[in-house]
């Protein structure tokens, strides 16, 4: 969508709905096409008997899928399997996967959706399974002393650099991507997404990006915040926070409190990208694709005046956290605050929104509301290195980490079976169907394809229509925003990225004397970090990411 268009709908102060709307009409007319996430939005889509069959189990409300109905959606969904795969063909071949356990997701419904997958295939597959927190020093370990023992990887995009850029990833066939009917991806994670030098490694799973969550209830006339709509600034997260001091949650009658950071952010690199929703805000000028680094030097950014406002926001802040914030981890803000009924709004990834519908530890379902991430009243100009104050507060929404795909790797390009054998578990894994169900329940996935956002299907399955136009229309608008916050898939990155969260909890926990301080000892160590990698190769690769 061009930039004009959207500034131009934003002006008429239209509701979300409305703005994706006018939107994919616009965009159609100027592209001559319907696709993209706001076309498949505003597109009709038949209702289709497989999908409708397993958007039943078990059934929205019905209690959290187990793991006998993660193996009835994977025997369900083996249709396209059979296409290019006979019963038995892959008899004697075992794989090894390593992926998350995060949750208990991610692996947990792999081996469920897999197994009917192995009894009819003859493939056997043996799992290595990572907290969150591990996964990145587990993979840069392997990287590092070049002993990869995993045949198949679930990974994110940031680490293709790390992983493709060195030659350890298996390209893959042209059958696997009619599989898959990859042109049915969204656009923002169509290539150079899941590509390296031209080819393709990457089976995409998911969507990922960060949006904002918020309890309605806190809201509206004689709410407990005295706040009418939704804050959708930074600044007003602060006043938001601060009105609910002393005040009682109305669903859950405990303390009430505003927004929740996950102040132990060292969470493996994953942990740095609750900074980057406030930083990208800030950081993130409309005009300038880059953010974290200077492009021409690769000088780091991350410690110059809106990354600095951005660390002085979260130590502001810290008074009016939960108790004991200081070791609350993003899993933790989630799973055991937010959707338990404790604070009034986070930023996370967007599968809260199929979580809070089916989860058995939701409570907050039927209060929650969604929007993207919020903006900033002025953003910071690199270039002229400056602040600008805009006419409308400047939004960047966090793209982290380019959804997770499923990758495969060299061990097994010289050998024909096992390579087919493992694309083929990729490939199931990574189905239009199967895909829908995982963004309908937790799962650890959001919705990632243009076909997930036919709000017919989900309202069918018994999402409440408003519901999900709510949710849907606040990634929608994420993943097509002109000003959208995207990483660079250079290598390295979630080396920068840890280091980053530990430089940050040391300046939470006062080691730096100033928010100014943890960002310099943040910039500093990204430059030996460049300098180690090569700073001339990582110039070339940081500007091709960007598009440069």
């Amino acid at each position: 969508m061009r930039l004009d268009v959207y500034e131009q709908l934003m002006r008429m102060q239209a509701s979300r709905r409305r703005v994706l709307k006018q939107a994919a009409v616009a965009a159609a007319l100027a592209t001559g096409s319907s696709g993209g996430v706001l076309g498949a939005v505003a597109r009709s889509f038949a209702q289709d008997g497989l999908r409708a069959q397993i958007l039943k189990i078990p059934g929205i409300g019905a209690g959290e899928p187990t793991d006998a109905d993660w193996q009835k959606v994977g025997e369900l969904c083996l249709g396209d399997t059979k296409k290019n795969v006979a019963e038995g063909e892959f008899a004697g071949v075992e794989l090894t996967f390593m992926g998350l356990n995060n949750q208990n997701k991610h692996n947990f419904l792999f081996r469920g959706f897999l197994a009917p997958w192995e009894a009819y295939s003859g493939a056997k597959i043996n799992w290595i399974d990572l907290a969150q927190a591990d996964y990145n020093p587990r993979l840069q370990q392997s990287i590092a002393t070049g002993t990869v023992d995993f045949d198949i990887i679930e990974m994110g995009a940031p680490l293709e650099g790390d992983t493709a850029g060195r030659g350890f990833l298996d390209e893959m066939p042209d059958w696997v991507a009619k599989q898959v009917d990859a042109d049915d991806i969204v656009d923002y994670l169509k290539p150079p997404v899941g590509t390296w030098n031209g080819k393709t490694y990457r089976v995409t799973i998911d969507g990922d990006c960060h949006t904002f969550f918020y309890r309605k209830d806190y809201l509206g006339d004689g709410s407990i915040s005295g706040m009418t709509n939704p804050p959708d600034t930074w600044a007003k997260i602060k006043v938001f926070s601060q009105a609910l001091k002393g005040k009682k949650d109305p669903l859950t009658g405990r303390d009430a409190y505003g927004f929740l950071d996950p102040l132990k952010y060292t969470w493996g690199g994953f942990g740095y990208y609750f900074l980057a929703d406030r930083a990208a805000a800030y950081a993130k000028h409309p005009d300038d694709p880059a953010w974290l680094f200077d492009p021409d030097t690769m000088k780091p950014r991350v410690n110059n005046p809106a990354w600095v406002r951005a660390i002085q926001d979260v130590m502001d802040m810290m008074p009016d956290e939960p108790l004991d914030q200081v070791n609350a981890d993003p899993n933790t803000t989630a799973s055991q605050q937010f959707l338990a009924g404790t604070g009034g709004a986070l930023c996370w990834w967007g599968d809260i929104g199929s979580y809070a519908r089916t989860s058995d530890t939701s409570v907050v379902g039927n209060v929650i509301g969604f929007s993207i991430n919020p903006g900033a009243d002025e953003v910071y100009n690199s270039k002229t290195s400056q602040w600008e104050k805009p006419a409308s507060p400047n939004f960047a929404p966090n793209m982290a980490h380019l959804g997770w795909g499923i990758y495969v790797t060299n061990r097994v390009s010289n050998d024909e079976k096992k390579r087919k054998a493992a694309w083929s578990a990729a490939a199931h894994l990574g189905g239009r169907d199967i895909s829908l169900w995982m963004a309908a329940y937790p799962s650890g996935f959001q919705p990632y394809r243009n076909s997930h956002f036919n709000y017919e299907e989900w309202a069918a399955a018994g999402y409440d229509r408003d519901y999900i136009e709510d949710y849907l229309g606040s990634t929608a608008e994420s993943y097509n925003h002109p000003n959208a916050a995207i990483e660079p898939r250079i290598p390295g990155i979630f080396q920068y990225y840890s280091i980053f969260e530990d430089e940050l909890v040391k300046g939470i926990a006062g080691q730096y004397a100033s928010a100014q301080e943890t960002a310099d000892a943040v910039a500093a160590a990204w430059e030996t970090i460049t300098d180690q990698i090569g700073r001339d190769s990582q110039i070339k690769l940081y500007k091709e990411s960007l598009g440069m």
